[in-house]
């Protein structure tokens, strides 16, 4: 979901604040659908939040969880934290 370059390009300017649709349409060649269904993804797997103001969507990023998501990417690099791959048994199958 988030390895897609649309969708981190997404994330990147909503991190300077809430968007309309329109106003991030307006940095991509894509067209409405496409975003949409970007934003869809991205709004399915929490990592941003909506509200309706008049006839516009809004849009945020989800802070809590994409902290989450942060600290879980970090532990998956650290050569500190046990790792959860030190349980599988290798070659059994």
């Amino acid at each position: 979901m988030i390895a897609d370059s649309s969708r981190l390009e997404i994330l990147d300017l909503l991190s300077c604040g809430e968007l309309c649709a329109c106003d991030l349409l307006e940095h991509f060649s894509f067209s409405q659908p496409t975003l949409s269904h970007h934003m869809k993804v991205l709004k399915d797997n929490n990592l941003i939040t909506s509200r309706k103001d008049g006839n516009k969507n809004l849009y945020k990023l989800n802070h809590d969880v994409l902290d989450d998501v942060t600290s879980r990417l970090t532990l998956l690099s650290s050569s500190t934290v046990p790792c959860i791959c030190e349980t599988v048994e290798k070659g059994e199958c």
